[in-house]
């Protein structure tokens, strides 16, 4: 068993780690004066747009997708260049295209859509010349099963007719998101996860209202194109928009989140890093009832068992991504689920201890605490919660101990 990483993959870890080192980090406070000069724009501010002509020029770009049209990395590659992103969620994977939801829809036109789709979406998205939202969860019902959804997509002659409420649909806010994946029910009388189907809705489509953007925490996201409630009413697509065939969306929208839970758990340990990196300088630096953080028995506690959980955490990432290099993403999805219940929560809890430890700052603007906080508080719901995750894992392991 060998855990050094090929010269490949060090490559461009070690010019990702300069890229945001040298790059994203200092962009952070531009970042807020341009979104605070401009509090109406939904739009990728012009910092976004500078990093990322920075990163293609740097050879830093589509490192998620394999195969010649992205970086080329193996799932395994991948992981360590994305943690390092996760120093700066909010802007480093922007930078570097590989920001969700647009990662995920690319992978889903990659790997289903026909030539005409891949043409017409996939190129300019690979390109981040345009940006996309994937409209799946809804307000009326429990999305954490997908089989729930009532939005649906009625054929009528050489078209489609959308007809339904989403929310959660991340980046719709932004007008460069000019197409939306849509996922709803073409058979209600079908088997129970062959009912459903994907569409492409472009943006500018008669019927397509984005009726408001919502927060999270009081955050409106604005940097990632903000969170939308979109209402399809009545909207007239061709047929050509469907992606697949009838009743194959639950297995694409199962076929893409695999990569993207995983994705979000690579990020997180960067978010849990750069936590543990803030709070052994706090620790250091600060000074209360005479001696510095650092000498109380509690904080080094806090900093042991953080590194602890990271170390663990990251060798259980690393060993899912193999498996899904090796067996497939099917094959890999009790890792998955495990990874997407453990990752965030210990994350969290390290999260919860950097804050505790800069007293008031760490709830504060003043740094990145509060809004990494929210945004692994988030995860824990984001493409399915834990409770669903925890069962499904549960049902596996009676099943194994057959």
């Amino acid at each position: 068993m060998d855990f050094a990483i090929d010269e490949t993959t060090a490559d461009i870890v070690g010019r990702t780690r300069a890229f945001v080192d040298q790059h994203v980090l200092p962009a952070e406070p531009v970042l807020e004066e341009q979104l605070a000069a401009d509090p109406d724009r939904w739009g990728a501010p012009p910092i976004v747009h500078d990093l990322r002509a920075r990163a293609r020029e740097a050879g830093l770009w589509n490192l998620f997708l394999p195969g010649p049209r992205g970086g080329g990395l193996t799932t395994l590659q991948y992981a360590p260049v994305a943690e390092v992103t996760g120093w700066s969620p909010r802007l480093a994977p922007v930078a570097l295209n590989c920001a969700a939801p647009d990662t995920g829809n690319m992978e889903v036109l990659a790997e289903f859509g026909t030539p005409a789709q891949q043409k017409r979406w996939l190129e300019p998205l690979l390109r981040a010349e345009i940006r996309s939202a994937f409209c799946m969860t809804e307000p009326d019902v429990a999305s954490s099963d997908a089989t729930n959804i009532g939005t649906r997509i009625r054929r009528d002659g050489d078209d489609y007719i959308v007809s339904g409420r989403k929310w959660w649909s991340t980046g719709a806010m932004a007008p460069e998101a000019a197409v939306f994946i849509v996922m709803g029910k073409t058979d209600p009388d079908a088997a129970r996860h062959r009912q459903q189907s994907m569409i492409l809705v472009p943006r500018d489509t008669p019927g397509v209202q984005v009726v408001r953007p919502l927060t999270v925490f009081g955050y409106d996201d604005r940097d990632h194109g903000g969170h939308a409630e979109i209402v399809f009413d009545d909207v007239r697509v061709p047929a050509a928009n469907l992606i697949a065939a009838e009743g194959d969306g639950f297995a694409i929208a199962q076929a893409r989140l695999g990569p993207g839970r995983i994705h979000h758990c690579m990020r997180a340990i960067g978010m849990g890093e750069r936590a543990l990196a803030l709070m052994t300088a706090r620790a250091r630096e600060r000074v209360a009832f005479g001696r510095t953080l650092g000498e109380q028995g509690v904080v080094r506690e806090w900093l042991a068992s953080s590194r602890v959980e990271l170390e663990a955490l990251r060798l259980l990432v690393l060993k899912t991504a193999w498996l899904m290099d090796a067996v497939g993403n099917r094959a890999a999805m009790t890792e998955i689920q495990a990874i997407k219940i453990a990752v965030p929560r210990a994350v969290q809890r390290i999260l919860d201890r950097a804050i505790q430890l800069h007293g008031g700052a760490g709830v504060s603007q003043d740094t990145p605490l509060a809004a990494l906080y929210v945004g692994i508080r988030t995860l824990r719901l984001a493409d399915g919660p834990d409770e669903v995750h925890l069962d499904s894992l549960g049902r596996a392991q009676l099943r194994a101990g057959r």
